[in-house]
Order: C-alpha cells, then structure tokens, then sequence
C-alpha cells in the first residue's frame, strides 16, 4: 500500500510565502486523495501496490487497461507531491551553489535567466500542470506536463518541480499565478535540488 508521507516541516514554516491552510488542504487532502485512489485501483494487484513509485511510473505499459488512467493520474499526483514537498524548505532560495550553479550556468546562462525562462514556462501553463527541470539526452532542460503526469513517465528525471494546479496557491494567491511563482523562489531547497542533480548522474 502508498502511504501519505509526513511534510518534513510544521505546516506554518512557508509563511509568509506558502500559507499554512494551503499547505494544510494540500498535504492532507489533495495528496492524501491521490493516494488513497491509487491504492483503491490497485486492490488485487499486489505485485503493483508493492512496487516503488517511481518504479510503477516507469512501467505504465505493463498497468491492467481498465485501471492504467487512474494509475497515471493518482500515481502521478502522489509522486510529484511526494518529490514536490522535499523541494521546499523555511529560509530556502537564495541563489544555489556548487553543483547546482554549475549546471544552471552551463545550461541556461545564468541564475536570472534560468528564474526568468523557469517562471514564464510555469505561468504559460494552460490549466492544471507542473513545470520542471529534466534531464534529458544529456542536457538539462525545462519543461511542462499536463495534470498530474511526470517526467518520470517518460523514463526522465526531474531535477525541480513546480506544482502549478490552483489547488496549491488559489487560497493566498486567486488567480495571481504569477505572484505564487516569484514568491515560491523563496522556499526552493536548493540541497535537495542537489540531491536529485546526483541521483540523475
């Protein structure tokens, strides 16, 4: 069976970027739903409730049809959550360094132009979606999905995540995207952005 993991910090950490109640619904509602309808389609299919997440993302193909749709979108909504809320911390942002600095100078020409070609990709989303930095032939790259599909469907590996479905800033923020997107740079863990730089290597 998935389980819900625990957000690795108090609920009020975000503020006053990403606000407690949000987090509250999102952690505890939205994600908790997807969870539970991932293991609800899966109920008979014990060699698939336990595989790693990741892994079961990777084999969409091998899903029974009648359940493949639900897989995809509750498996997905549970796997981007789970990596979502790893990459935000109180007192992140700030410009990264090390590694992650380098992979952005060497890619995107620098830490201005990434945040700026990152943020236009993510407001440009049409409805629901997540934008992201991939790893893809090589290159680093930034990307969108629709819903709640992953990068990690596709065989890639998401580096950052950004979840841009109204469920997680329409309370604080309306409609206001764009200001979600230039506050959320304030509570990037850049550590963890490391993490999954070397986990992709």
């Amino acid at each position: 069976m998935f389980t819900l993991p625990n957000l690795p910090y108090a609920y009020d950490a975000l503020e006053p970027y990403l606000d407690s109640e949000t987090m509250h619904l999102h952690h505890d509602k939205h994600h908790a739903a997807y969870i539970k309808n991932l293991n609800d389609a899966l109920t008979g299919h014990d060699e698939l409730l336990n595989m790693d997440i990741n892994d079961l993302l990777k084999n969409l193909d091998t899903i029974p049809e009648e359940v493949k749709t639900k897989v995809r979108n509750n498996g997905g909504g549970h796997a981007n959550h789970s990596l979502f809320w790893r990459l935000l911390m109180p007192n992140g942002g700030r410009e990264p360094n090390g590694e992650v600095a380098e992979m952005i100078n060497s890619n995107f020409g620098s830490f201005n132009d990434f945040k700026d070609k990152f943020s236009k990709a993510a407001l440009g989303i049409f409805g629901s979606g997540w934008a992201w930095v991939i790893k893809k032939d090589g290159k680093f790259i930034i990307s969108t999905t629709p819903n709640q599909d992953s990068p990690i469907m596709e065989g890639l590996q998401p580096i950052l995540g950004l979840d841009v479905w109204e469920h997680a800033y329409y309370l604080k923020y309306n409609n206001r995207r764009n200001e979600y997107i230039e506050n959320w740079w304030n509570v990037i863990n850049w550590e963890e952005v490391k993490n999954q730089l070397i986990h992709s290597s």
